[in-house]
């Protein structure tokens, strides 16, 4: 049997739900305040848990219905989020990209220290064992970079098509390395491992055949985005990773969902920078242009990045305090 004390304590709460949901109106939750949101969705917990202590009553029927109602309309408002806006995504790429950049660049870091320590052991590998290379490499490249000759010459006769099939590749590389942090991180490193070797081989063997120039004059345009666009993938799928290894005191669950979403936040961001990566690789990279003139894009194209990345979303002020409804309802959970 429900006493009269606990309905007594426990009406004003269901009431501030509809008087909450009064205030968002048709408008929807854009119509709330953050407080009054968070509000809304402790009230939303504690009442759902008013009703099935209601519902163990048989006499409590109508109460029952009531609430089930009143929590039928909270749920469509707390689930179904902020109705899209044109401007969200120049705000995601203004403000929220580059603010969990900067949060997660620790994981950026890594991902980019282990590829350059590989590109490094690459070089080091093929100058001191030549076999190394034609094996890692094959035949058929080798025999290229021996005849002084760069293997990109048929993209500058198929510029379009080219450029598609790069930025296809460039998503490829970059969705896999993020995607694999799900192996607790061991299939990122393994392709930042394996990308940051074949550099590194590559640019051992175009060094001893005399191409250094012709091989850093194609790289850079397009590399000095392409490859910070892969290290922040890398540094996506680090997070998965540790999000599923090291939930702290978190379930590991909410731990893995909430490093995964700022994973995702970190590979959205990038899709713009492989598409830039992707054009300048199909159509300036190959092209006859002065090496000067490539090297210039380059340059441009790293302080474009830098903007890019270097603007950091406010901080938000503390959440003032939610009101004295909110609190009570707290602390009678």
């Amino acid at each position: 049997m429900i006493s009269t004390s606990w309905l007594q304590k426990r009406r004003p709460y269901w009431a501030r739900i509809d008087e909450l949901l009064a205030c968002a109106g048709r408008e929807g939750v854009r119509n709330l305040t953050h407080p009054e949101l968070q509000e809304l969705a402790l009230l939303y917990r504690q009442t759902a848990s008013d009703l099935a202590t209601i519902r163990e009553d048989a006499s409590s029927r109508s109460l029952a219905h009531y609430l089930n109602q009143l929590l039928g309309r909270a749920h469509n408002f707390i689930y179904m989020g902020r109705r899209s806006r044109p401007g969200g995504i120049i705000k995601f790429y203004r403000e929220t990209f580059p603010q969990v950049f900067h949060d997660t660049f620790a994981y950026t870091f890594t991902a980019a220290a282990i590829f350059w320590v590989l590109a490094a052991a690459g070089l080091m590998l093929s100058i001191t064992h030549p076999g190394f290379q034609r094996y890692f490499l094959g035949a058929d490249m080798m025999e290229t970079i021996e005849k002084r000759q760069m293997w990109t010459h048929s993209i500058v006769s198929i510029k379009p098509l080219a450029s598609s099939a790069i930025m296809t590749n460039n998503l490829s590389v970059s969705f896999t390395t993020f995607a694999l942090g799900i192996t607790a991180g061991m299939g990122t490193v393994f392709e930042l491992m394996f990308n940051g070797l074949l550099i590194g081989v590559v640019g051992a063997a175009c060094w001893q055949a005399g191409m250094s120039l012709q091989l850093w004059s194609f790289v850079a345009p397009h590399g000095v985005i392409e490859l910070p666009a892969i290290f922040i993938a890398g540094g996506g799928g680090l997070l998965i990773a540790k999000g599923l290894l090291f939930a702290g005191t978190l379930p590991r669950r909410a731990s893995l969902v909430r490093e995964g979403g700022r994973a995702v936040r970190l590979v959205l961001g990038i899709i713009p920078m492989l598409i830039v990566a992707g054009t300048i690789e199909g159509f300036v990279s190959p092209s006859e242009i002065p090496v000067w003139l490539k090297f210039s894009v380059a340059t441009l194209m790293f302080l474009l990045l830098l903007l890019f990345v270097k603007r950091k979303a406010p901080k938000q002020a503390p959440a003032p305090a939610s009101s004295g409804t909110a609190k009570e309802a707290a602390a009678s959970a």
